[in-house]
C-alpha cells in the first residue's frame, strides 16, 4: 500500500524556526509510537516539508568549527546566521534561491534501513537534476549529489544532506542549490571536504531557473522513489 505524505511549502522561513517545527511534527510521531508499545500499525504522519532560509551557516553534530573560515562576529555584521545542529554531517550553507527539502517520515512504514534512505534521498536529486541535463553521481563515502565526482579538478556538490533519526522517524534532510549564489561558499569548507568545489542548477546552466518548477519535478520524483502520495 502506498504511503500518504502530508505536503507544505513554508516559504522562506529563519532555519530556527523550521528545525523547531520539524521537531514539533517529529515529536508527536514519536509520541504515538511510544503510546503504541510496539503494537502495529501506529497512526503516525508523514510530512514533506519545502522551504528557503535567510542566509545561515549550520554545523552538524560531527562538524568541526575550523570548516567555518571567517569569525561568527563577521558573520553577523555581514547579517548571517550560524546554527549548530543535531543533524549528521559537517558545515553548509543555506540561503536564497536554495530548496530546502525536510521529510519527517516514519520510516516503519517504508523501511527500516538509514543508508537506503540517503541513498533514495540522493536519487530524488538526480533524478531531478537529469530533467535539466545534469548528471549527478554519488561520490564513496560522501553523502549528497555531486557533478563530477570522480574528477578531482572538477568534482562540485549541487546537493548537501543531512539528517536525524529518532525510533525511525527522520527530520532534517537536503539542500539543492538552485539559483543560489556561489560566494558564500567562500567562507566555509562545504561539508568539511577539502578541495571540492559546490554547483548549483543556474550556475550549471547559465541562466535563472524557476524554482516553483524545480519543485514540482522534486515532488513528483519523492513520490516515485518512496512510492507514495503526496497531499498538497
Amino acid at each position: 500500500m502506498r504511503q500518504e505524505i502530508l505536503f507544505s511549502d513554508l516559504g522562506t522561513i529563519d532555519y530556527q524556526e523550521a528545525w523547531d517545527y520539524q521537531e514539533k511534527l517529529l515529536k508527536q510521531n514519536v509520541g504515538l509510537k511510544s503510546a503504541a508499545a510496539g503494537q502495529i500499525p501506529v497512526d503516525t504522519t508523514n510530512y514533506l516539508l519545502f522551504c528557503e532560509h535567510p542566509p545561515v551557516y549550520t554545523l552538524g553534530k560531527s562538524g568541526h568549527m575550523e570548516n567555518l573560515l571567517v569569525s561568527q562576529e563577521a558573520l553577523k555584521e555581514q547579517g548571517i546566521g550560524f546554527v549548530p545542529t543535531n543533524r549528521g554531517g559537517d558545515i553548509t550553507f543555506h540561503g536564497p534561491g536554495q530548496i530546502v527539502g525536510y521529510p519527517i517520515l516514519d520510516l516503519e512504514k517504508f523501511y527500516t534501513d538509514i543508508g537506503k534512505y540517503l541513498r533514495n534521498l540522493e536519487e530524488v536529486i538526480i533524478r531531478t537534476i537529469a530533467e535539466y541535463g545534469l548528471k549527478g553521481d554519488r561520490s564513496a563515502g560522501e553523502t549528497g549529489v555531486w557533478l563530477e565526482p570522480h574528477d578531482k579538478a572538477k568534482a562540485r556538490k549541487i546537493c548537501a544532506m543531512g539528517v536525524r533519526c529518532s525510533r525511525w522517524v527522520t527530520m532534517h534532510g537536503f539542500a539543492l542549490n538552485v539559483n543560489t549564489s556561489m560566494d558564500y561558499f567562500n567562507k566555509i569548507v562545504p561539508c568539511g571536504i577539502q578541495d571540492k568545489k559546490v554547483a548549483s542548477l543556474s550556475h550549471e546552466l547559465g541562466r535563472e531557473i524557476d524554482i516553483n518548477e524545480v519543485k514540482e519535478k522534486l515532488r513528483k520524483n519523492f513520490a516515485e522513489i518512496f512510492e507514495a502520495n503526496i497531499i498538497l
